[in-house]
């Protein structure tokens, strides 16, 4: 890879390692060299610019989850060395809630989340990234329910005035980055599957995936078969009908060892105006930012991995209702 370490083989390979060297071996301070000085980094929470950022928040982390582990499920990639490539990343984390922070006193509790990454490297650096954590799927195994969670942490804030603005279309910080993707043909596939079901085309789920479908979806919720599809995205559908949903980025691959695969970056955008997961209609402006990944087999699309956080959309919910 020209302009990358040569320790690491290829791009999955230094995703994954430059992961387990900043995390898991504790090598904090790599991040001087494997993020550019002035990264973006969205995530739904939040939008933070600099390495600076990256770091104490990195430190802040490890501090409430001293023993946290990343395990690469996936890299999902296009590009290449010389342009630019951009990763998509799907990790299984584990953690136990040793030490106070942002999910509050430390409760000792043990948990297990999914995480997908976007990262765009150039000459062995990131320099644009999109983060989404299950946020859903945390809170939950510390007992919280994530509206509840959502409210509490404006508060801990300081207040609807001075707390962490959510990741908007008023608050983007335009980075390097500017491509969308690859033309492959399983991109292209689970991208017309997802704009049909926002599209309320929902029988592309019964034509499109596989009976035996496993899916993994926000809140820790793994399911089995077209039923939990069909509920999944329906909820997530009624609760915004109206709101503008945008393929941001869209990656296939054909792979030695692996199955055809996808992973798609997604945004919806407009008012909670409808009866959904997201309960009584409140008429807030939302805008979710979510990721997935598909695997294809045989029969159709035979595993999915969809996440947005929870809290997040609570958050800006919560913050135009006054509801606190």
């Amino acid at each position: 890879m020209k302009g990358f370490d040569p320790k690491f083989k290829d791009f999955p390979d230094y995703i994954i390692g430059i992961t387990k060297e900043i995390w898991e071996d504790r090598g904090i301070a790599t991040l001087h060299d494997y993020y550019a000085p002035d990264i973006v980094v969205r995530s739904p929470a939040s939008v933070v610019t600099g390495n600076e950022g990256v770091i104490a928040a990195t430190m802040a982390t490890l501090a409430e989850f001293p023993d946290r582990t990343l395990l690469g499920e996936d890299v999902i990639w296009s590009g290449t060395p010389e342009e630019g490539m951009l990763s998509s990343h799907r990790l299984l984390s584990t953690a136990t809630h040793l030490g106070d922070g942002v999910y509050g006193k430390a409760t000792g509790k043990k948990l297990t989340y999914r995480i997908l990454a976007d990262c765009h490297a150039i000459n062995n650096q990131i320099n644009d990234e999109w983060l989404i954590r299950d946020q859903g799927a945390i809170v939950r195994q510390m007992g919280w329910d994530p509206k509840d969670y959502a409210r509490d942490l404006i508060a801990r804030e300081g207040g609807p005035e001075n707390c962490v603005q959510p990741y908007t279309p008023a608050n983007e910080q335009p980075g390097p980055y500017k491509g969308t993707g690859n033309n492959n043909e399983w991109g292209q596939k689970y991208a017309g599957i997802l704009t049909r079901i926002m599209n309320a085309d929902m029988r592309v789920i019964e034509s499109e995936y596989d009976r035996a479908v496993q899916s993994e979806y926000p809140g820790g919720v793994t399911g089995h078969s077209v039923g939990p599809v069909d509920r999944f995205w329906m909820g997530l559908r009624a609760s915004f009908p109206n709101a503008e949903f945008k393929i941001r980025h869209q990656i296939g691959r054909d792979d030695p060892m692996m199955p055809p695969r996808a992973a798609l970056r997604w945004t919806l955008h407009g008012k909670h105006d409808g009866w959904g997961v997201f309960g009584k209609p409140t008429g807030a402006e939302v805008f979710v930012l979510g990721a997935s990944h598909a695997e294809f087999g045989p029969w159709g699309l035979r595993r999915e991995y969809a996440l947005f956080d929870e809290t997040s959309v609570w958050k800006q919910i919560l913050l135009q209702t006054g509801d606190l």
